[in-house]
């Protein structure tokens, strides 16, 4: 895990990130220490992007340390918007002296404003740890110094719901994201020139938000049909959905378990659009600017949960099963047409 210590360049050289000095000279006085909270998941990461650069914009000039979980904390070595990343520590609930070592490092630290952006009874406990002397705290939490306004009974995009909380905290909006630094290299795959990209699976603990993997292949079939080639995404608990896909659409290009973060965002943007399930992979590809339909159960509101894209578009049905292959594909014709920038040749015959 990486804990606080040296100045603020050495924390920049760690990171390896050359995106930060359009936000500010590099030798500008650190005036705040700011801590950003953003565990997980991968989907909601995604979803904070707007918020981290309104952070960042807001504290150009100060020193920001992002709190996350392990799994995402090299990618976000690589985000333009932190100084330095720290990869949340295992904790376990009774282990009581593991929460007051890690109460005593998040005190020495020194953080002068925090913004939680995980709002959960985790990070609610992380405030308690802090004793007596609190540093501004952005959140849910009752009796930080900046509360989160009450959304009960707004139904607000996630994404949304962030930058109300930072206004909320006197951080104006920025915008969206530049997220030119999200890339990755392609040139290990054999890509065909015009493809759609599928995302079959989900997390193994939720298959009631999964599109049957039949009707990703029946989907496939049709798109090969019409000329348009199709690559799967997913992670290795996916492979049991793409064996199934791929039984059923041996053209598929099976891409699963096999890119990185950047590579998926690279992916998307040449691609023709993106199908899938309510899943992180989707999120990260819409947000890049890919035309996406994605899949909703009765699991999820969509409303709340929705991708922040430039052309998103979406289906729900109480069972994903239930949902018919020409649903989605008339849903994919109609946002291959509407997406910003489609040329004469990316729609396929309707």
């Amino acid at each position: 895990m990486l804990y606080p210590g040296g100045d603020r360049a050495a924390a920049v050289r760690r990171t390896g990130n050359r995106a930060r000095p359009s936000f500010g000279p590099w030798d500008s006085p650190v005036n705040q220490n700011i801590l950003v909270i953003k565990l997980g998941a991968f989907g909601d990461i995604v979803l904070a992007f707007d918020a981290f650069h309104a952070i960042r914009t807001h504290h150009r000039r100060d020193r920001i340390v992002l709190l996350t979980r392990p799994a995402y904390a090299t990618w976000a070595k690589t985000m333009p918007w932190f100084d330095e990343v720290w990869a949340e520590p295992r904790l376990s609930w009774c282990r009581v002296l593991q929460w007051l070592r890690w109460g005593s490092t998040l005190r020495n630290a020194g953080f002068t404003r925090v913004y939680d952006l995980q709002g959960n009874d985790r990070t609610a406990l992380y405030f308690h740890l802090l004793g007596r002397r609190k540093p501004e705290w952005s959140g849910p939490v009752r009796g930080c110094s900046h509360p989160r306004p009450d959304f009960r009974g707004q139904r607000l995009p996630a994404y949304e719901r962030l930058l109300r909380q930072l206004e909320a905290a006197g951080v104006p909006r920025a915008g969206p994201a530049d997220l030119s630094w999200l890339d990755g290299d392609l040139s290990a795959f054999s890509l065909p020139q015009r493809y759609v990209i599928l995302v079959p699976g989900c997390s193994a603990h939720r298959p009631e938000k999964r599109w049957p993997a039949s009707s990703f292949a029946a989907l496939a079939n049709r798109l090969q049909a019409d000329g348009v080639a199709c690559v799967a995404v997913g992670t290795r608990s996916d492979q049991a959905t793409l064996a199934e896909l791929m039984a059923l659409a041996p053209h598929v290009l099976n891409l699963a378990d096999r890119t990185n973060f950047g590579q998926l965002a690279a992916l998307a943007r040449r691609a023709l659009a993106v199908v899938g399930n309510d899943t992180g992979p989707v999120h990260l590809m819409a947000a890049v600017g890919a035309p996406t339909v994605v899949l909703y159960s009765a699991a999820s509101d969509p409303f709340v949960v929705r991708p922040n894209g430039p052309s998103v578009a979406w289906l729900q049905r109480p069972r994903l099963r239930d949902l018919e292959v020409d649903e989605v594909w008339a849903l994919l014709v109609q946002t291959w047409r509407e997406a910003p920038d489609s040329g004469p040749h990316v729609c396929p015959a309707s």
